[in-house]
Parts: structure tokens; sequence; C-alpha cells
């Protein structure tokens, strides 16, 4: 891997990513496996954290790779002055690619073309084709890759479709660090699930996931939650 983890100088932080308590309940964390997933609540820190991890690793905050400079809204914290990664290797290649300014970094990508690199024309897709061509285009061997609930455009076929080449990457000495809520990508096979749940962070089994519970109970009391809903109009 090229990451195996890191510290936070909490001494130092002044900034609101103090007040968020999954964060702050963080002094240190290991990176056990190649595939790693940050899951949980809406507004839990998942996001922050990638966000944190990948301006430390020199990654453009809105998405690309380190060749990207450009900026729509700074609105990220500070965090990764206050991290000391723990790395093994240096990556031959990275990728942070994040689902809410992604519509900013395909239209970046056609200003930064040239002769030796034609434009993959992501805006000529649908939304759903970009994001997997993105990452067919993006990854290559021995790769450090931040992912940003990638599943916000995939179908779930094309989530299934993205475990296979992230399974594929993993063999070419990759590693992945994703936030999701996705329970079909969480399912991967011996990935290592961190969940920001509850005020903190800490490793949890594929079905202990509330993605995965919550999916399940939908999908086993179908019925149940159609007629509940039809009770319940606004």
């Amino acid at each position: 891997m090229s990451i195996n983890g890191f510290d936070i100088l909490w001494d130092e932080v002044d900034d609101y990513v103090a007040d968020i308590q999954s964060i702050r309940s963080i002094d240190q964390l290991t990176f056990s496996k190649p595939v790693t997933f940050f899951c949980g609540e809406n507004g839990s820190g998942k996001s922050t954290l990638l966000e944190a991890l990948a301006i430390l690793n020199g990654l453009n905050p809105e998405g690309g790779t380190r060749n990207y400079n450009f900026s729509t809204y700074d609105s990220y914290s500070d965090l990764h002055n206050h991290m000391r990664l723990w790395r093994s290797r240096k990556p031959d290649w990275m990728y942070f690619l994040r689902a809410e300014s992604f519509y900013n970094v395909a239209t970046k990508e056609m200003d930064y073309v040239d002769a030796l690199h034609p434009s993959k024309e992501y805006h000529e897709k649908s939304h759903g084709q970009s994001f997997f061509s993105l990452m067919m285009d993006q990854v290559s061997r021995n790769g450090l890759y931040l992912l940003d609930e990638p599943e916000a455009a995939l179908s779930c076929q094309n989530q299934l479709a993205l475990l296979y080449l992230i399974q594929s990457c993993v063999k070419q000495n990759c590693q992945f660090i994703i936030a999701t809520h996705s329970p079909i990508l969480l399912g991967f096979p011996g990935a290592q699930i961190l969940s920001f749940d509850d005020g903190k962070v800490e490793e949890v089994n594929y079905k202990s996931t509330s993605s995965y519970q919550t999916m399940k109970l939908f999908l086993d009391r179908y019925d149940y939650f159609v007629e509940d809903i039809k009770e319940n109009e606004i």
C-alpha cells in the first residue's frame, strides 16, 4: 500500500473540523487493507477526512490528478496541515474523484488538452458513463485512488462493474480509499470498513453497516414500506 495511516496533531488545529466528533475522535488511524471504505450518515465527516488526505497527497481539493490546479470555491478545512502520513512507498499515479465537483473537473480537463493528451470528452457522455470512463482512463499499476461517493452517478450494474475494476487494480498494487453510502460497493470482499457514525471512527463488518441494514430492511419489507408511504403522504 502507498499509505499505511496517519496522525492528527490536534494541539495545532483551529478549524471547524475540530467540532466534527468522528474526526475529533482520531489521534491516529491505520489502513490495514488495500481497499478502505469510509461509511456513515451525511455530515459524519467522511468526505472532510477524505478531502484532507487528498490535499495532503498533493491532489486538487475539487478532484483530478496532481496536475490539476484550479478552484471553483474554497470551502475545505486546513486539517491537512495538521496531519502526518505514514507512507510506505510513493505511488506511480494518483487521482481524486469527487462526485459533487466532477462537472468542474470534466470542464477543466478540456483546458489541459494538447496534441499528446486529447480530451476524453466527458461532457459528451452521460453522467454515469463519464464517471466510469474516467475510472477506466485513470487507473494504472501502483496507483492511489481516493473516491468520494463514486456511486452517485453509477447504476447498480456499474457499481458491480466498479467492484471488478477495483479488484483488478488491487492485483496491480493499487490502493483505494472510498467514502460511500452504497451497500454494493461496501460489499467488496476483504475490505476495511470504517464507520463514522455515533461520533467516532471504528472498524465494522459489512453486515453491521447502516447502508447494508437499511437496504436489507427495505428489500425484506418492501410491501410494508409501500403501504406506509401511501398512508403518510405529504
